[in-house]
């Protein structure tokens, strides 16, 4: 009989600086089908991603030497991994910091296991190689163009480095050009059934993918802010 092909379990990256916490995680997210690597601080986290190559970072942000914020901030000059923050600190100043520095996705401390299952599957969700793709190939409006199937974005022939959610919003947007889509459709199609409340985490994300594709961010020709409703995307002016 000829050996079975090995099923890809997800790489996941930890970052605790405490023990007790990093044993946790590690024991439920591999009861749950994952494979776990750990990291005590920034240093060895970063080494850690450029050695392993994981499938996603689960970041603490207050550790020695090195903190979160700082992680995420040098991780995001080389990748698109994704990454979700912990925080013992509720503030929305922090989970918007963290969101503006490029995470995917911010959980206070302290969670059920659960939730934070739900939450990695719904950002593998949006990983490529893990999560889904679009039946329609490309799409294109004036110089921007979209391959959904590489998920590759130009602007003028030049590629736009996108992190996966700014990708899957992007898709979700121009896959219904010209549509208002409402907050919560967006949290829950891009995000996952599990969000709908986490406005901020749009807000966060539009801004980051405008300033990425627009020539003037504050003066947004493709993704237009519909006010207490939601977003569309929409061809720019002539």
């Amino acid at each position: 009989m000829p050996a079975m092909s090995r099923i890809h379990r997800p790489r996941i990256l930890v970052v605790d600086d405490e023990p007790g916490i990093l044993r946790a995680l590690k024991t439920g997210l591999e009861a749950n089908g994952f494979e776990t690597l750990a990291a005590t601080d920034g240093s060895e986290a970063l080494e850690a991603i450029d050695k392993e190559l994981p499938d996603l970072l689960i970041l603490d942000i207050i550790m020695p030497k090195m903190d979160g914020f700082e992680v995420c901030r040098r991780v995001r000059q080389v990748s698109e991994i994704p990454i979700i923050m912990l925080s013992a600190r509720k503030s929305e100043e922090d989970k918007v910091q963290c969101l503006n520095l490029g995470s995917d996705d911010y959980i206070s401390k302290p969670f059920g296991m659960n939730e934070l299952i739900a939450r990695v599957k719904a950002v593998l969700r949006r990983t490529p190689g893990i999560g889904t793709t679009s039946a329609q190939p490309s799409f294109t409006c004036g110089s921007l163009t979209i391959d959904f199937t590489k998920r590759r974005v130009t602007i003028a022939g030049n590629e736009v480095k996108l992190t996966p959610t700014e990708f899957s919003l992007l898709q979700e947007l121009t896959l219904n050009a010209d549509k208002v889509l409402t907050h919560i459709h967006l949290l829950k199609t891009v995000w996952g059934t599990e969000y709908g409340q986490e406005r901020e985490y749009l807000r966060v994300f539009v801004g980051r993918i405008r300033a990425k594709l627009e020539t003037n961010p504050l003066d947004p020709k493709y993704i237009i802010t519909v006010p207490f409703v939601g977003y569309k995307f929409q061809a720019p002016h002539k």
